[in-house]
């Protein structure tokens, strides 16, 4: 399919049907890129640019009007690894530790190093701009979000106890992250052929938020709400992605930090076509073809279900097809091929 952006951001802003509809993805593993184009990636004397230009060829092959992308922030972090079991595998499957992080004191807050402007590298979205087909954008991913990074930098468990024995902690850490993202969009939104920014911010689990909505609306929605104004400012969508039951808060994500577009949907949650009846006349509903069913179903009856999300998401439009989360490389090859193909042919 020929790229168009232009379409893909009707669609974002809720402007009336699209032409076509159009993919969505947050993030694609790239040994499922290396499947779909039936080849190994092989590096030349530029590694970085063969492999943005790699990525590139992905995107664009796969029928989408854009590419995720982002800047390499040096961020330290506290991952825990294992060998991954897929069977297009990882070289290591990496986690949040939810038990400890890099900042557990106030001393440990002082001496952590926290990124400069100068720090950050923006090569990659530099090449991928100079190199886009005609009609592709890029849209932003940034290192993780307000949330996230606070998870990552003191672990979910010393967090939740610091929101109730050191909030000072937790309001200064909150600060820097807020500040560090801040500077990092404002410089994105003046590159060229950034269409769109999403942040990556999972704030939720199966049943509730990760912490209180009391405590997202102190040390979470603010900050977000000021890189959707940075977006904004510059004519850009916002999407989030963020797993997790999210019913409590998602007024405040809407009216108050002011998001676009809402990605991430389990059936075992709330199926995308609940989402797009409960809030489609509000954001854009992204994806949510659910990657558990993805895995674990036929062909043909990932095609029977495609098409139900089709019929119930797209006529009105604010509609784009994706799986519910990421193309993860657990994904059998051929299922996720016979969505996109489904989104194809797709009429309503």
């Amino acid at each position: 399919m020929r790229p168009d952006f232009d379409n893909l951001k009707k669609v974002l802003l809720r402007q009336g049907e699209p032409e076509r509809l159009p993919f969505i993805e947050l993030l694609c593993d790239f040994e499922m890129m290396e499947a779909f184009l039936g080849e190994k990636f092989s590096p030349g004397a530029n590694p970085r640019r063969d492999y943005v230009d790699f990525v590139i060829r992905y995107w664009y092959q796969a029928g989408y009007d854009y590419l995720t992308l982002g800047a390499d922030v040096p961020l330290q972090r506290a991952r825990l690894q294992a060998e991954d079991t897929a069977e297009l595998k990882h070289a290591q499957r990496q986690w949040q530790n939810e038990h400890a992080g890099p900042i557990q004191s106030w001393e440990d807050f002082e001496r952590y190093p926290w990124p400069k402007p100068e720090d950050i590298d923006y090569s990659n979205l530099e090449w991928a701009a100079k190199r886009l087909p005609d009609g592709m954008q890029i849209i932003f991913i940034g290192p993780g979000g307000q949330f996230e990074n606070l998870v990552e930098l003191m672990g979910l468990a010393p967090l939740a106890l610091a929101l109730v024995d050191n909030p000072d902690l937790v309001e200064a850490v909150a600060q820097k992250i807020g500040g560090l993202l801040e500077n990092l969009y404002r410089t994105v939104v003046e590159m060229p052929n950034i269409g769109a920014v999403w942040l990556g911010d999972d704030l939720g689990y199966k049943t509730s938020t990760m912490i209180s909505p009391r405590h997202l609306r102190q040390y979470v929605f603010p900050y977000q709400k000021r890189l959707v104004e940075i977006a904004h400012a510059r004519g850009k969508p916002f999407l989030l992605h963020s797993c997790g039951n999210l019913e409590r808060i998602m007024d405040d994500l809407i009216d108050d930090v002011g998001i676009d577009g809402k990605h991430s949907f389990e059936d075992v949650i709330l199926p995308v076509s609940e989402a797009k009846a409960r809030w489609g006349g509000r954001i854009s509903i992204l994806g949510g073809i659910d990657v558990d069913y993805l895995c674990r179903h036929s062909e043909d009856e990932v095609r029977a279900y495609t098409r139900r999300v089709i019929e119930a998401c797209a006529p009105g439009g604010g509609y784009a097809l994706g799986t519910g989360n990421t193309v993860a490389n657990y994904i059998p090859i051929q299922n996720f091929k016979a969505m996109l193909d489904e989104g194809r042919k797709a009429r309503w």
